[in-house]
């Protein structure tokens, strides 16, 4: 499930440069607007010609300018999800579902109708018009229509901007199942870190047209330094947990991993679950000395790693707790006077109210 994608291509006063292999099952291409990530999945495509590229997805050639092949739209085997769904008004949702089916040819068919749209629990909507249905709704079903045509690789283009929060709830699982069951690469375009650290395997971070860091979503989203300014502040750390208990008299769920012991709002899976909890930066507090009668219940205990300037006044500080990286937003005020320096033990306290686990 390899991509390969070396790409230059120069437009006005804007110019993409990127050369990147990914085999993620989900790969993030992650920046602030006009950063280059829609223009690079264009490439991929086939709807933009560079001035330079290489495309290769499985083995497959798409694109060498080298050796002067291109293939048309239709002869690539991609999968388009929009930011809009993009349905046709005039069809029901399983003739919409029926014409990604026509580009590719019968003997090449391989998806089953049946089985993808119970994926995408879209059974009930499969006699309606686009206009019935919601905003989710439409982007399930385009996505059910993508993945009917085949493809070898399936791209994404910020196919939640345009929902509002309870859509996005009602369509980020889908995507997760799409991620973990239909077996093929997907290319996700996003500027919002919580859809990426919940979402993304591998991360491209992109600024200008280049690529600023590729790597684990866990490791990329910690880096506050790289991060568009308008998401910096929901950067921080993916910890892997387990569900230990769950508490119906409180309503809370602990969860346990080598870091320590988290306890988070609501029911979270049955004992043994795996869940990410994502923990922004800017809600850690460190503690030099063990705190006590505190309203907040997570208290991590890590060694400092590293201490990194943030902007004039910021410090960005990485704990290791428990062989997990946890990373701290603070003032560079804060950290003189605290004393903090590398090998330092201290604690790290989190407010249950400030996270949640990213499923």
């Amino acid at each position: 499930m390899t991509i390969e994608i070396m790409a230059r291509h120069d437009s006005g006063t804007f110019t993409l440069d990127v050369a990147t292999v990914t085999d993620g099952r989900l790969t993030a291409l992650f920046g602030p607007s006009g950063s280059g990530k829609t223009t690079l999945i264009n490439i991929v495509a086939g709807l933009l010609r560079p001035n330079a590229a290489r495309v290769v997805v499985n083995g497959r050639v798409l694109m060498d300018s080298a050796r002067n092949i291109f293939l048309p739209v239709h002869q690539r085997r991609i999968g388009y999800v929009f930011q809009e769904a993009r349905l046709l008004p005039h069809l029901t949702v399983r003739q919409n579902l029926s014409y990604g089916r026509w580009f590719t040819p019968r003997a090449e068919r391989r998806a089953r109708f049946g089985a993808i749209v119970d994926m995408l629990g879209i059974a009930p909507l499969l006699d309606h018009k686009p206009a019935r249905l919601s905003g989710g709704e439409k982007q399930c079903v385009a996505i059910g229509r993508a993945l009917l045509a085949d493809p070898e690789v399936l791209l994404m283009d910020e196919p939640l901007a345009s929902l509002d929060e309870a859509r996005k709830a009602e369509i980020a699982p889908h995507i997760e199942r799409l991620r973990d069951e239909a077996r093929i690469p997907i290319l996700y375009v996003s500027h919002s870190v919580a859809e990426v650290s919940r979402l993304a395997d591998d991360v491209l971070l992109m600024d200008q047209g280049r690529v600023t860091a590729q790597g684990p979503a866990a490791e990329v989203i910690r880096r506050l330094d790289l991060l568009p300014l308008n998401e910096r502040a929901e950067g921080g750390s993916l910890i892997a947990m387990q569900v230990d208990d769950y508490d119906s008299g409180f309503d809370l769920t602990t969860l346990t991993a080598a870091a320590g012991v988290a306890r988070v709002p609501g029911q979270w899976g049955p004992k043994g679950a795996a869940v990410t909890l994502r923990i922004r930066a800017r809600d850690v507090i460190i503690a030099t000395r063990q705190p006590d009668h505190l309203s907040a219940l997570n208290v991590f205990q890590g060694t400092v790693t590293s201490l990194a300037p943030s902007g004039a006044a910021g410090l960005t500080v990485t704990l290791d707790c428990g062989g997990t990286a946890l990373v701290s937003a603070l003032t560079r005020y804060s950290a003189h006077n605290l004393g903090l320096h590398e090998g330092q033990e201290v604690h790290a306290v989190v407010k249950s109210v400030s996270v949640a686990p990213n499923r």
